[in-house]
């Protein structure tokens, strides 16, 4: 067992507060200066959309046989992302690992904010946004019901689901917070936060409901880790191309977005340590366990790389081989490439304790794996949909700048609702904090 603190010695429930507060105080020029860039990116992203709605689907790349482009990309991309939030808050709260507590704040606001991004890509995908009420089952007068078996309406349900009970695990888990803040400030502040904090008074009773709502909101988180990318999975998986028709999807794209969840969170955080002076609170320990948790999930992406070779070499089936020869040597193969190094070779420097335990190495590192992730999921949609059965009906695709920009957009939009929760909420969970000083300080197990 590891007995060392995972927080900077001496400290005072009266540091910790001060220091989370300080986040919350009035913002300088700087900030307003990134909501700007902020906000230029969603201008320039809703501009791309409003062109694309206005002249039609043409404007993108997306072409026959290449339908689904760098959307469906992005949406896998955005709710890996949000997959962080789940695992750090709710499983690792179910094992008890105690180093969470300084974290699982800033993974859950990615997680709500991501899977708010990831929402809109297949609605965009679809062209006609405003029909997007079709996918829902609602009662009408024709009596239509929507099509089950279409992977885009299973999108719906996963995503739909997942946002929903992230968004409550995630209110709920302030409260004790917004109480310390509301009694920190007064006038309108004090209103707001009283507001969030719920009638919160810190009693023996609320203490105990609080703990078995929170307990309660992280074992029915924990399954949706599973089963909402095992969904989005299926929607390749479930069809017959080759490279696409596989069995380890699942696991396979599970394991991908809790790496490319460690990986931004480790992004954000970095920065985040250093503008609101928390390094007493999030210290290198703490980063150092979410770079072993990303090497762990790295290797089990390696592997499912090489299984997926494997199974194509071992199946002899010659469609199944000439689609993974395509990906490595074919029109793709720059991405297949970068894809491997950023994902595969790059996280393998973490074994090596001088990386694991630098800050600044970490956060170049998980900058690399946020690209490989992002490549992963180009790659698997793009290459099986410009190679299947029939030559004649190959092609390429090239995504044109209208895909781009609302792809620029989407990030602009996630950067935007994070650096605006900063600077409204605790990013740091005040309570749980406390509670591990105070285990610390009598003794207890570490994890």
């Amino acid at each position: 067992m590891d007995k060392e603190n995972y927080f900077a010695p001496a400290l005072t429930a009266a540091d910790i507060n001060s220091r989370v507060a300080y986040s919350t105080q009035k913002p300088g020029v700087k900030f307003y200066l990134a909501i700007a860039l902020f906000l230029a990116m969603i201008g320039f992203g809703a501009y791309c959309l409003y062109t694309q709605i206005t002249t039609g689907m043409g404007v993108a790349g997306m072409n026959n046989p290449v339908a689904w482009g760098i959307y469906l990309t992005n949406f896998v991309f955005w709710v890996g992302i949000a997959h962080s939030g789940t695992l750090i808050s709710a499983i690792l709260f179910l094992f008890r690992s105690r180093w969470r507590t300084s974290v699982n704040r800033i993974a859950e606001a990615m997680t709500v904010f991501a899977v708010m991004m990831a929402g809109l890509f297949p609605l965009i995908h679809l062209g006609r946004i405003w029909f997007c009420y079709w996918l829902f089952p609602y009662p009408n007068a024709r009596t239509l019901w929507v099509n089950f078996r279409s992977p885009l309406n299973w999108d719906v349900f996963a995503v739909s689901t997942y946002m929903t009970v992230s968004t409550l695990f995630f209110i709920v888990g302030m409260i004790p917070d917004m109480a310390v803040l509301r009694d920190r400030f007064t006038g309108v502040k004090n209103k707001i936060y009283g507001i969030f904090a719920m009638g919160w008074r810190g009693t023996h009773k609320q203490w105990h409901h609080y703990e078995t709502a929170y307990m309660l909101f992280a074992a029915l988180a924990t399954p949706l880790v599973i089963s909402v990318h095992s969904i989005v999975s299926w929607d390749f998986a479930m069809s017959i191309l080759p490279g696409w028709h596989s069995t380890i999807f699942a696991p396979y794209f599970v394991s991908g977005a809790i790496f490319s969840g460690c990986a931004m969170v480790i992004t954000i955080l970095y920065p985040l340590r250093k503008i609101f002076k928390l390094e007493d609170l999030i210290t290198k320990k703490h980063f150092t366990r979410l770079a072993q948790m990303m090497l762990l999930t790295s290797l089990i992406v390696s592997y499912s790389y090489l299984t997926e070779f494997f199974i194509a070499w071992y199946s002899n089936n010659n469609f199944e081989q000439e689609s993974f020869l395509y990906r490595a040597f074919g029109y793709y193969g720059p991405y297949f490439w970068i894809m491997l190094t950023c994902n595969m070779f790059i996280p393998l420097t973490i074994f090596f304790k001088k990386i694991r335990t630098n800050v600044k190495i970490l956060f170049i590192i998980s900058i690399f794996v946020n690209i490989g992730m992002w490549m992963e999921r180009f790659v698997i949609i793009i290459t099986s949909l410009a190679r299947d059965f029939d030559p004649y009906a190959w092609g390429q695709y090239s995504p044109t700048h209208i895909e781009w920009g609302i792809f620029i957009g989407s990030f602009g939009g996630f950067l935007l609702l994070f650096f605006s929760f900063v600077k409204f909420a605790p990013v740091v969970a005040i309570s749980e904090v406390k509670g591990q000083i105070h285990h610390d300080m009598h003794g207890g197990d570490h994890d």
